[in-house]
């Protein structure tokens, strides 16, 4: 479903309406050519002739059953040709006109229905600005963590991303990143997280300052280009941020000396089968044991919503409501 602008797409109601505009359009053309014709046949009370512009005129006010009753058919034929033919498509106009009318307007209905019902059982959700690269493959994780697509809203500014993301089963919204009314619109005090994934810095360190503004609560998970604007985006509110340019650059450097750790780095953060990350509750079994004692190959502990690295001697025991971060093979 998509906010703020109109789907496009077959089943559009614009192109319906204009594909009946052009229908209604098509009768007067028609009906006008055989008044035109026959125009003889009929009488205008003004002078007696019938003129193009005349018979123009006439078409238009019997197609939409105005009839002023100022130009009429005299003859037979005339009389029998409206008789026969212009009354079945003056019909056809009128239905054509008032099924527009109905379509709009019950489309609108709809429409408003749907949003309605979204905004009142929406809770919880994931907000993506930016549907990108990056926020694709950051919806794409999501998804492979469990998150339905009904409760991932996509926010970017270009209606063709916009339209990709309603294709793909998301409810998206067309609008700037960086204004209220979009963040509005998207329920962003009602969301559980953000993820500010724009092609800007600047725009980033914006949109991270309004989502805080708007729900101080909400977790925001943002990615930088440049990590001298790392801390920028922390002080406006990020709760994570991550560095596209400096974890590239680790990487090749890594590459240089031990290529087998860069590809164990890449299996973990691609898509499908091999490496993953996953993080997990505590049991009650594993409280009081150390990190390097549990079943799994633990890399961090997240105790009070803060992560310790593995081997931290801060963790020296397991506590319960620690959770564990640790690797997985899928």
């Amino acid at each position: 479903m998509r906010l703020g602008s109109s789907r496009k797409g077959p089943t559009s109601p614009l192109r319906a309406i204009a594909r009946r505009l052009g229908i209604a359009l098509v009768l007067v053309l028609v009906a006008w050519g055989m008044v035109v014709i026959e125009r003889g046949d009929y009488s205008d009370s003004l002078d007696g002739e019938v003129s193009l512009l005349d018979a123009l005129y006439y078409t238009t006010v019997t197609l939409t059953t105005t009839g002023y009753g100022d130009i009429v058919p005299v003859t037979e034929r005339a009389r029998l040709l409206n008789t026969v033919v212009v009354t079945p498509m003056r019909i056809l106009f009128v239905i054509v006109l008032v099924g527009t009318t109905i379509q709009a307007l019950t489309e609108r209905s709809r429409t408003e229905i749907r949003l309605a019902r979204w905004r009142a059982r929406m809770r919880e959700h994931v907000v993506v600005l930016g549907y990108g690269t990056k926020g694709r493959s950051a919806v794409r994780q999501l998804r492979l963590h469990g998150h339905p697509a009904s409760r991932v809203v996509i926010v970017d500014s270009d209606p063709r991303a916009t339209a990709d993301a309603a294709e793909e089963g998301y409810v998206s919204i067309t609008g700037d990143a960086t204004r209220s009314a979009t963040f509005r619109a998207a329920l962003i005090d009602r969301a559980a997280r953000v993820v500010v994934a724009l092609d800007r810095d600047d725009t980033a360190i914006l949109a991270t300052l309004a989502v805080r503004r708007l729900n101080p609560e909400v977790a925001v998970i943002a990615a930088a280009r440049e990590g001298e604007h790392a801390e920028l985006l922390r002080e406006s509110g990020a709760s994570s941020v991550v560095v596209s340019s400096e974890t590239a650059g680790r990487l090749l450097g890594l590459a240089t000396d031990s290529p087998a750790a860069v590809d164990v780095v890449e299996d973990l953060v691609s898509f499908g089968t091999g490496l993953d990350l996953a993080e997990r509750r505590v049991t009650a079994a594993e409280v009081g044991r150390s990190p390097e004692s549990v079943d799994v190959p633990v890399l961090a502990v997240v105790r009070d919503g803060h992560p310790h690295r593995y081997g931290d001697p801060e963790v020296g025991e397991l506590r319960a409501g620690d959770r564990l971060l640790y690797v997985v093979s899928g």
